[in-house]
């Protein structure tokens, strides 16, 4: 009787340390490895893969994310108020950035990228005209207003990003 507690002890410890050895990646994630709050891991393909059971895991979503805003004003150089509702697709580019920059955090990086889409609208829109605005210069204005999001990321947050402007009142 002993001797099998002692089997079944050794093997539930055995069972526990292979289980925290063990992760699984999905093809819809990015994965960083942990040692005390120091990346110590992040290039994982899907699959299983093994790490120390006191190292941790963090995953990210690598599918195209979405930012959504309520519309919101903004002068044109005339002075005139311009009601914009926009959205941004986004995606993480480089997990080791997005980590040490927004702390992994996924609500994080959407207030910043809202902060920066706002203001390149604003600096955009403060230079144009209500007509140039709503003529067909628009997809240039879009142009624009992608490169302007993504050089000010400094592509930490945002590998392929979209900024579409849905409506102008």
């Amino acid at each position: 009787m002993n001797r099998q507690t002692l089997l079944t002890g050794l093997g539930s410890l055995a069972l526990l340390i292979l289980l925290t050895s063990t992760f699984t990646v999905s093809e819809t994630e990015k994965v960083i490895v942990l040692e005390f709050k120091k990346i110590v891991g992040t290039d994982y393909g899907p699959g299983l893969h093994f790490k120390l059971p006191y190292r941790q895991v963090k995953k990210f979503d690598r599918r195209i994310l979405s930012l959504e805003s309520k519309p919101e004003r903004f002068l044109t150089s005339e002075k005139k108020n311009v009601l914009v509702d926009w959205f941004v697709k986004w995606r993480i580019n480089d997990v080791t950035k997005f980590y040490t920059s927004v702390g992994g955090d996924k609500a994080q990086a959407n207030i910043r990228l809202d902060q920066i889409t706002k203001d390149a609208m604003r600096n955009e829109f403060s230079k144009r005209t209500i007509r140039e605005l709503v003529s067909s210069d628009r997809g240039r204005i879009q142009d624009a207003l992608t490169t302007m999001v993504e050089t000010e990321t400094e592509a930490d947050l945002v590998e392929e990003s979209d900024l579409i402007a849905n409506g102008l009142a």
